[in-house]
């Protein structure tokens, strides 16, 4: 029996009150360092690793953190919510985004659909959708093939999948695998519209217009710009648009499009990547095969957070250290830092997935919570974030805990050796130096040039980024994230938080204003 108790009342919680606090410049200082990140490293699916040598946990804080794990049974809710279980209470549906990536557990039926079926059949259609498209079987109005694919959503429909494309784009071209180029329209703002379309041969692209609703304001907006655009330019919109929707939306069906590919309510957008939005525009991109191996990837993560024991379970033990951090060392941000430019809009979608999971101060029965939940996240690649805001990360008053990421090689594999090392070496020599120059810090006895150090962080290290280590780091974060949500007695997976400007959008647009709201809409002249 699954029972869901807010954080508070757990034993687990007043232990981790009482717990002696770590010291993390001692601890990674001198010999005990090297012991540390010897020891204090988990293995990830795909070969990968996570070493939190230089977080503030020790044994005991280990000990109590499994305790608070089996305590608030996260395991048995992970497995709950994979065999289709109602998790997402405030909106009744089950959450299903794990069920794209492979089988977990037994069979989800839903108003006698096989979930699971119905989600690969949605990709098979999407590959022989792609695969001719590739082959030149499916053509524009002028019997030519196409080149480009953009996307036109936002939210989940843009971060996550523009992420997943930028990370394997130049992994592709190194490995000739890349069939498509492709493009994402978000931004309701006309430039953004006006840029992409500028920058492409609009008569060889396909353009996806990703609503799940088939009512969002800004993608039909954006599609409504795409589609007199390609009327201008003399070309037959339905020739060149699809949908990705649900069966149920306006969009379904529907002759304005050359065809439509379905998600459904058991996967919100930013879960979204696993499903028919990203198979989608990744497929066309890349080819279906690699985002099979993008799958593959995640599903193998999926696989580890089953673990009770959360040192084989490294999405739970990054969670759980999360949860240390946040609610008894008092650090409201994370800074996510890949050392990795093709990982440069990870942090975006990971902000997403994160502040629109977690983000709430109510329980999954709408009732206050009297701690505090999901944290703030930013970041930026490395080196790039060095010659920014790591000042305050290494000098500022507020402590941020830290998430590297790195890996081993380069996605390029024919790296030039300058001033006696690769770039990729350059690379990594900084993500280590930044590591231990973070927790030790420096004594000087010049202000300006002191360092007081404790600044804790994690990385997870992988051989190379390519599709399928790219699958187990989002599988790992989604995880993460829900492990937190499962912590703090939450519902991570609706987003009623985004509502509330939407309407009142609605209200401007229709002259339905008062007070301050018809001040700013007399200020914008709208």
């Amino acid at each position: 029996m699954v029972n869901w108790t807010n954080f508070d009342a757990l034993d687990s919680y007043q232990a981790l009150k009482n717990v002696d606090a770590v010291n993390v410049r001692e601890v990674m200082s001198g010999e005990s360092g090297a012991q540390r990140v010897k020891k204090y490293s988990v293995p990830m699916a795909e070969g990968m690793a996570y070493n939190y040598a230089a977080k503030a946990v020790d044994d005991d804080i280990l000990a109590v953190l499994q305790k608070l794990s089996d305590e608030a049974q996260l395991t048995e809710k992970y497995e709950e919510l994979y065999n289709g279980a109602v998790i997402n209470t405030g909106e009744k549906r089950l959450v299903l985004h794990q069920l794209c990536r492979g089988q977990l557990g037994k069979d989800v039926v839903v108003d006698g659909v096989n979930k699971r079926e119905f989600y690969q059949a949605q990709q098979d259609r999407i590959a022989k959708f792609a695969n001719d498209v590739h082959a030149g079987k499916i053509v524009n109005g002028k019997g030519e093939k196409f080149t480009t694919v953009v996307q036109i959503g936002i939210g989940g429909s843009d971060l996550g999948p523009r992420a997943l494309y930028l990370a394997l784009e130049n992994w592709a071209k190194t490995n000739h695998t890349l069939k498509m180029q492709a493009a994402f329209i978000s931004n309701v703002d006309p430039d953004d519209a006006s840029a992409v379309l500028n920058n492409i041969d609009v008569e060889h692209a396909l353009f996806i217009v990703v609503s799940k609703s088939g009512t969002t304001l800004e993608t039909l907006t954006n599609a409504a710009f795409v589609e007199d655009a390609l009327k201008k330019a003399g070309v037959d919109p339905s020739k060149h648009m699809l949908a990705c929707t649900s069966e149920t939306s306006p969009l379904a069906n529907n002759d304005k499009f050359l065809d439509s590919f379905y998600m459904d309510d058991y996967i919100g957008g930013r879960y979204s990547s696993s499903s028919a939005v990203g198979c989608c525009v990744l497929s066309l991109a890349f080819g279906p095969e690699v985002f099979a191996r993008l799958m593959a990837g995640a599903h193998a993560a999926d696989e580890t957070a089953k673990e009770k024991d959360i040192l084989k379970n490294p999405s739970l033990l990054d969670a759980l250290i999360g949860v240390y951090e946040r609610n008894f060392l008092d650090y409201a941000t994370t800074a996510v830092l890949p050392y990795s430019q093709a990982l440069s809009r990870f942090p975006a979608h990971l902000q997403q997935l994160d502040m629109e999971s977690n983000g709430k101060s109510v329980n999954r029965f709408g009732e206050k919570v009297n701690y505090v939940t999901g944290p703030i996240i930013f970041g930026e690649p490395g080196t790039n974030g060095q010659h920014s805001f790591y000042q305050l990360l290494h000098q500022g008053k507020t402590i941020v805990p830290l998430q590297f990421i790195g890996f081993k090689d380069s996605q390029i594999g024919n790296d030039v050796v300058i001033e006696g090392s690769t770039s990729q070496k350059k690379l990594d020599a900084n993500v280590a130096a930044q590591i231990v120059a973070f927790a030790c810090g420096k004594d000087d006895e010049n202000p300006n040039k002191n360092f007081d150090g404790g600044r804790p962080s994690s990385i997870i290290i992988g051989q190379q980024l390519n599709p399928e280590t790219l699958g187990a780091l989002l599988a790992h974060f989604e995880n993460k994230v829900m492990f937190q949500g499962f912590v703090w007695n939450i519902n991570s997976f609706d987003q009623e938080g985004v509502q509330l400007g939407k309407v009142l959008a609605k209200r401007v647009l229709a002259h339905d204003t008062d007070g301050a709201l018809a001040v700013y809409s007399d200020l914008l002249e709208i």
